[in-house]
C-alpha cells in the first residue's frame, strides 16, 4: 500500500500531523497497534495547548465534551499543607487560552484520532509496525502486522515516528538519549469522592511537596474521580518497599494538604508505575523519516507538558511533511527548520524543570529579588515558549544550576 505520509501512532502528535496532512489533500496512512479508547496518563493540559487545538479545529469540542473539568489555576502545597494564593490563568493574559482542561486521555485522544479520519487519514488499528523499510538509507515504509498475524507493507514518502514512549524508529535506531539528571519515579493511581477545592479552584492542578524534592500531583477529573501521583528519586521511593500501595500509604500522610483531601476518598483501580521520564531523540530525522511527540522527546511531567508538546510538534511536522512534499525533497536536511523552531522551547520548559529540582532554588526568593521576571516564568509555564528567554534564564543562574543545551535532536546527517 503506497501514501505519501506513513504515521505510526494515533496519540495527540500522530492524530495532529495526519489531520493536518489529510486537510492538506495528501493521502495519509494512520497506523495504531491498540484499539480506542485506549487508556493513558497526562491528563492535565496547559494553557497554550489551545492553539494547536484551534488549529485542529476543536477547541469547541473539547470544551463541551463531557470528559473535560475546566483547569482554571494551578497552586502549590508546601511540606507543612499550606497552600499557595492560586494562579489563574486569566490574570496572565486575557486570551480563549486563558482556561484550559484536565482531561480523560482515552477519549481526549479518541477526539484527535477521529478528527484525523474525518479529514480522510485511512485509519489501520490494531495493526503494530513491526520493521523500517529501507532502500539504501532512506527509509521508504513500514512492515506491520495487524491483529490476525497478517504481514503488511506500507510505503511512503515520509514515515513519521510519533509512536509515544515505545519510540518505535528511536528504540531500534538506538538514538535515545537518556537525561541524566533527571532520572525520577512516578507512582499513580486514581480516587474517587476526594475532596475538591470550591469555586474557580475546583479544577486547579495542585503540586504538593514531599522532602527531597519530590511531589505529589493532584488533578480534579471529570465526574468524581481524581488523578493522584507521586514523582521523585528511585532513591527515596523505594527507600523501603516497592510496593505502590505501601509507598503511597507511607507518604500520604507527610503532606498534609494531600492528606486532607484523600481521608474522605477512596483508591480505585490499580496503581501504575513508570520510570525514566526524560529523553531526547540523538536525531529528529533520517532520509524519509521524522519523529514527533514523545517518540521524539519528553520531559519531566512536573509542569504538565507532555500534551502541549505532542501536540505542537504533531501541528508542526505537519507542515514540515506537507512542505517536503511539495519540494520534492524528504531528505534528513528537510526537517531541519522543524526541530530549529520546537526544540529552543523544549529546553526553555527543561531550564525551568531543573530549577524547581535544584534543592536550593525556591520561586518565592527567586521573583523576591526579580519581580520583573514573573511574566517570563508564567509564558514558560502555559507553554508560551516562542520567544527569546535569555534575561530569564541569565538572571536563573544565579540561584540554581541550569542545564546547556543539549546538542543533538537535529537531521541526521
Amino acid at each position: 500500500m503506497r501514501f505519501d505520509a506513513l504515521v505510526i501512532g494515533a496519540g495527540p502528535a500522530g492524530s495532529s500531523a495526519a489531520a493536518i496532512l489529510a486537510e492538506k489533500g495528501r493521502s495519509v496512512a494512520l497506523l495504531e497497534r491498540e484499539a480506542f479508547p485506549r487508556y493513558r496518563v497526562g491528563e492535565s493540559l496547559i494553557p497554550y495547548c489551545w492553539f494547536p487545538l484551534e488549529r485542529l479545529g476543536l477547541v469547541e469540542a473539547v470544551d463541551a465534551a463531557a470528559y473535560t473539568n475546566d483547569k482554571n489555576s494551578v497552586q502549590f502545597a508546601s511540606l507543612d499543607g499550606r497552600i499557595s494564593t492560586p494562579f489563574y490563568f486569566f490574570q496572565h493574559d486575557e486570551h480563549p487560552s486563558s482556561k484550559t482542561w484536565q482531561v480523560v486521555r482515552s477519549e481526549f485522544d479518541t477526539l484527535l484520532r477521529d478528527n484525523a479520519v474525518a479529514k480522510g487519514a485511512q485509519l489501520f488499528e490494531r495493526t503494530a509496525a513491526k520493521e523500517l523499510r529501507y532502500d539504501g538509507e532512506r527509509v521508504v515504509g513500514v512492515r506491520a502486522e495487524n491483529a490476525d498475524g497478517e504481514s503488511l507493507e506500507f510505503e511512503a514518502a515520509v514515515t513519521l515516528d510519533a509512536s509515544g514512549r515505545d519510540a518505535f524508529a528511536q528504540s531500534r535506531s538506538r538514538w535515545r538519549v537518556p537525561d541524566q539528571e533527571l532520572r525520577k519515579i512516578a507512582i499513580w493511581t486514581y480516587y474517587e469522592g476526594a475532596l475538591r477545592d470550591p469555586g474557580l479552584d475546583a479544577g486547579a492542578t495542585t503540586i504538593a511537596y514531599l522532602p527531597n524534592k519530590g511531589w505529589f500531583w493532584y488533578l480534579p477529573l471529570a465526574g468524581d474521580k481524581v488523578s493522584v501521583g507521586i514523582v521523585a528519586d528511585p532513591d527515596y521511593l523505594f527507600r523501603d518497599t516497592r510496593e505502590p500501595a505501601e509507598i503511597f500509604a507511607r507518604e500520604i500522610p507527610i503532606q498534609p494538604w494531600i492528606a486532607q483531601h484523600l481521608a474522605q476518598g477512596r483508591q480505585s483501580g490499580p496503581y501504575h508505575v513508570t520510570s525514566d521520564f526524560s529523553y531526547r531523540s540523538r536525531y529528529c530525522s533520517r532520509d524519509g523519516l521524522v519523529l514527533a511527540g514523545d517518540a521524539f522527546t519528553f520531559l519531566d511531567p512536573v509542569f504538565s507538558s507532555g500534551v502541549y508538546f505532542a501536540l505542537q510538534s504533531g501541528v508542526l511536522v505537519g507542515d514540515a511533511i506537507d512542505a517536503a512534499l511539495s519540494a520534492g525533497d524528504t531528505s534528513a536536511g528537510a526537517f531541519e527548520a522543524y526541530a530549529r523552531r520546537f526544540l529552543p522551547g523544549v529546553e526553555a520548559m527543561r531550564k525551568i524543570v531543573y530549577a524547581f529540582y535544584d534543592p536550593d532554588f525556591h520561586f518565592g526568593k527567586f521573583f523576591k529579588a526579580h519581580p520583573e521576571l514573573h511574566r517570563e516564568v508564567t509564558d514558560v509555564l502555559i507553554g508560551n515558549l516562542e520567544q527569546d528567554f535569555t534575561r530569564l534564564f541569565s538572571a536563573m543562574e544565579g540561584f540554581a544550576k541550569l542545564p546547556a543545551p543539549l546538542p543533538h535532536g537535529g537531521p541526521l546527517a
